[in-house]
């Protein structure tokens, strides 16, 4: 097969693809990740959806696991304790759980599943979900892989809207955000206020507010304080964090101590292969690149399901 991820945009020619969301026009599907973005150029080999990583050598070992420590907090909330909140049938985005049965909706679950073996292996919780440029259809997968979590009964996944500079999980969910994540994150808004499950395995984080400043905001102590809090007080199997692109601002790379591992989400016809180098050159050392989701591809360069 030629090269899909070619100087120019990766699959120009991508008509040929796994499935199409009405109305919106989505196209998805998911790419494995190896051991390097290079070989993501090459698929002359049956492709696998997702591909765990091994944790690279040069990571630090307390970047192993990020569960959190038993914290007295009267304060914060339990899972059971948030108020339960349903979407409204107004969501801006195509939602794979509308069609269970769609070749969209099971690549997602296969893609859960790997994810969950992958962090149940490593004791990871922390999972950003980021791009390297605007327009890769991030948030779609976050919220669609959030979904897909969330049906499994007993666990407990939570969804945070991490994207400060353009907020978009609740007009995905069609809900209203209760504030600022800015000040959730700064410890003046409470958890419980702030925080709302969509189901008894799904909680959200949204926002209402674009922060110009959101980098600095992600570096304060006071996040990764909140943030500890959270986790202490929900336990969460998986946190996933939708991230503004990585190659567009500074954000990831200032919430990177934060984080367990990173899916990067890229887009058939216009993430260039160069992108997708530079975002592993950026992570490499520090956090594991957990797989790359591919928005927009050929459905040749797909597995075919029962």
């Amino acid at each position: 097969m030629k090269d899909n991820y070619a100087s120019d945009a990766l699959g120009a020619d991508n008509s040929d693809v796994l499935a199409s969301f009405g109305g919106a026009g989505m196209r998805h599907s998911i790419r494995p990740r190896r051991t390097v973005i290079e070989q993501l150029e090459d698929d002359d080999e049956n492709i696998d959806v997702f591909h765990p990583a091994p944790l690279p050598a040069t990571v630090r070992p307390e970047r192993q696991s990020h569960a959190a420590p038993v914290i007295s907090d009267d304060r914060a909330p339990r899972w059971q304790d948030l108020r339960v909140t349903r979407p409204g049938p107004g969501g801006d985005m195509p939602l794979v759980d509308d069609n269970r049965n769609s070749a969209a909706a099971r690549a997602f679950d296969l893609l859960r599943t790997r994810l969950r073996q992958t962090t149940l292996e490593h004791g990871w919780v922390n999972i950003a979900v980021v791009s390297p440029t605007s327009g890769c259809g991030n948030t779609f997968t976050a919220t669609n892989l959030a979904l897909s979590l969330s049906r499994v009964p007993g666990s407990r996944t939570v969804l945070m809207d991490m994207n400060m500079r353009s907020p978009g999980l609740a007009r995905a969910f069609d809900m209203p955000a209760p504030g600022a994540m800015s000040d959730l994150l700064g410890g003046r808004a409470p958890l419980g206020g702030h925080l709302q499950r969509v189901s008894d395995t799904l909680a959200l984080g949204l926002n209402d507010q674009a922060e110009v400043n959101a980098a600095e905001i992600l570096q304060d102590g006071a996040t990764a304080e909140t943030l500890l809090r959270m986790r202490a007080a929900l336990r969460p199997e998986i946190v996933l964090y939708d991230m503004p692109p990585m190659l567009s601002h500074d954000d990831l790379s200032a919430f990177l101590p934060q984080l367990d591992g990173v899916l990067l989400v890229s887009d058939g016809s216009q993430t260039m292969a160069r992108h997708l180098r530079e975002c592993e050159r950026m992570l490499d050392g520090q956090v594991p690149l957990l797989g790359v989701v591919l928005n927009r591809a050929r459905a040749s360069s797909l597995p075919k399901y029962a």
